[in-house]
């Protein structure tokens, strides 16, 4: 039986050579093509659309939007708008978002766990063509549902996955999610203690560990040159570890190394910025927390993050050869 494995977008590359990556991704066997939703450069839900009209069978999933900037019933509705597209094709995956991005665009992120399962109760019940009355802390609807005239009625198959880091996230997805999106630039044993938050949350719902999907992104610089994979990762590193302070402590890497690297770095970060800081970041802690170098290098640490739990390697080309990473892992 062939493993699963799916391609991760973000904002590296032109939005028309996606919808060719996404179908050659297509016709060499990936299950899914996930689409980020990251700082303020790229939305997930126009790509998304666009990769579900290219292609016929591919999965197409958000890799995460977030759950504070897009109203419960707006919400929904785009996801139903997107299963119409692709039907039984598509995949929510929706996270807690982060700061400073957060609090700089003024939303303020208090009780992140309550939000995000409100969230996610209301939605599934609106996906599965309820009418909803809902009164929470974050959430207040009367009497709403997904009103379709002129279309299919029935419950959309839409499985919401929740993109978690922290343990109290990670347990929720546990409990209340469909599954849970693992998170890139960590170690593979960090998924051993992420299992056993998300087992402790499926239990709370009757659940076991084995219901709970667990794709998780990897970032995966492949190129048959390993020290230009490497040098690729680096950037992005750079970048992601000054940013998003809460991967960085997912990662283990030092408050110092951090805080060097922030000094250089502005909101938005320049390209001559990231070159600057770039060397801060050591090769040990490239091979530690990526899936960079040459083909066979690229599988071998992939096969780590499954043997540790990861169900379906979400692969993020961070440079090079997009069409070369998809042949080392294809599926077909």
């Amino acid at each position: 039986m062939a493993e699963r494995v799916a391609l991760y977008l973000q904002d590296a590359h032109d939005l028309r050579d996606g919808l060719e990556y996404a179908r050659y991704a297509e016709q060499r066997g990936f299950e899914a093509v996930w689409q980020a939703e990251s700082r303020l450069v790229r939305d997930a839900i126009v790509p998304m659309a666009a990769y579900a009209a290219v292609t016929e069978k591919i999965k197409v999933a958000s890799g995460v939007i977030n759950n504070w900037t897009r109203n419960i019933g707006l919400l929904a509705a785009t996801f139903l708008t997107l299963d119409d597209l692709a039907p039984n094709r598509i995949i929510c995956g929706i996270g807690a978002w982060w700061d400073p991005l957060a609090k700089n665009v003024g939303i303020v992120r208090r009780k992140p766990l309550t939000a995000m399962k409100e969230t996610v109760i209301v939605l599934r019940r609106l996906l599965n063509m309820e009418r909803v009355t809902f009164h929470g802390e974050f959430h207040h609807v009367d009497g709403i549902e997904l009103d379709v005239v002129h279309g299919r009625r029935e419950p959309r198959d839409i499985p919401i996955l929740i993109g978690a880091t922290g343990d109290q996230m990670m347990e929720l997805a546990g409990e209340i999610g469909d599954g849970v999106v693992l998170n890139y630039c960590v170690p593979p044993e960090y998924n051993t203690k992420a299992l056993e938050l998300l087992e402790k949350g499926a239990r709370k719902s009757g659940r076991r560990l084995e219901d709970l999907d667990r794709p998780q992104l990897i970032v995966c610089s492949v190129d048959q040159d390993h020290d230009k994979a490497i040098d690729s990762t680096r950037l992005l590193l750079t970048q992601y570890l000054a940013q998003q302070p809460h991967i960085a402590r997912a990662s283990g890497v030092s408050p110092e190394v951090v805080a060097q690297i922030q000094a250089i770095l502005g909101w938005p970060a320049t390209k001559e910025q990231i070159e600057k800081a770039k060397h801060l970041v050591p090769d040990q802690l490239i091979r530690r927390i990526t899936a960079s170098g040459t083909p066979s290098e690229a599988r071998e640490k992939v096969a780590e993050y499954i043997r540790n739990g990861c169900t379906c390697p979400i692969l993020y080309s961070v440079g090079g050869d997009v069409h070369l990473l998809i042949d080392t892992f294809s599926q077909g």
